[in-house]
């Protein structure tokens, strides 16, 4: 069972306006040129407009970046938004739990929604579980498969991903997932190694 959730995190985007200066010389770039708009209209008390045209910037800025995987993370349960889970400390299973994994893709690829006005990122997620030695031990393709659907590139994606392994024996496993970004047929994977305990 697979399932994802979509989150916002609102203001966050103009802590980046600080990074844009470097020893005196200020960079050039669409980013430069928001942060500065942005820093203007936070000057006039435009925190709305400023905090709109970063948070645009940033989202398109996320196009031009490598389909990736900034962040896979065994929780204790599912997270309640983006960035709101509680890591589980080891990655050590007790015979019969479930494997419940955070995971955040980067640059995912937008195209035109059927919806006007919006537009919409669909990956899927394939997944295989591993022995130490890289034999495949399990694996399912189409594991997952998510739509998102807005008015512009959110970045605040993630999935939570949902593994019965019940009745796998007490080892050392690899739990590797693929990430397919359907609208580029762009693909990235990660690993996660994990222990499941003995009885």
């Amino acid at each position: 069972m697979a399932r994802h959730r979509l989150g916002l995190a609102a203001g966050a985007a103009l802590a980046v306006l600080s990074i844009f200066e470097l020893t005196g010389q200020t960079l050039a770039g669409p980013l430069a040129e928001a942060a500065a708009k942005a820093e203007g209209l936070a000057a006039s008390g435009d925190a709305i407009g400023a905090h709109d045209v970063m948070r645009r910037a940033i989202s398109d800025f996320s196009e031009s970046l490598p389909f990736s995987l900034g962040k896979a993370v065994f929780v204790k349960s599912d997270p309640a938004g983006y960035a709101m889970y509680e890591p589980k400390e080891e990655p050590v299973f007790k015979p019969g739990e479930s494997l419940i994994s955070y995971v955040e893709p980067v640059g995912l690829s937008w195209k035109q929604s059927p919806v006007q006005g919006k537009i919409a990122t669909h990956f899927t997620v394939d997944f295989d579980i591993l022995n130490p030695a890289g034999d495949v031990l399990a694996g399912q393709k189409a594991f997952g498969d998510f739509t998102f659907t807005g008015f512009f590139r959110n970045q605040e994606i993630y999935s939570t991903l949902t593994i019965d392994v019940s009745g796998a024996p007490a080892g050392d496993y690899i739990l590797r997932f693929h990430f397919n970004d359907v609208n580029s047929g762009k693909t990235t994977s990660i690993d996660q190694p994990f222990k499941i305990a003995e009885k």
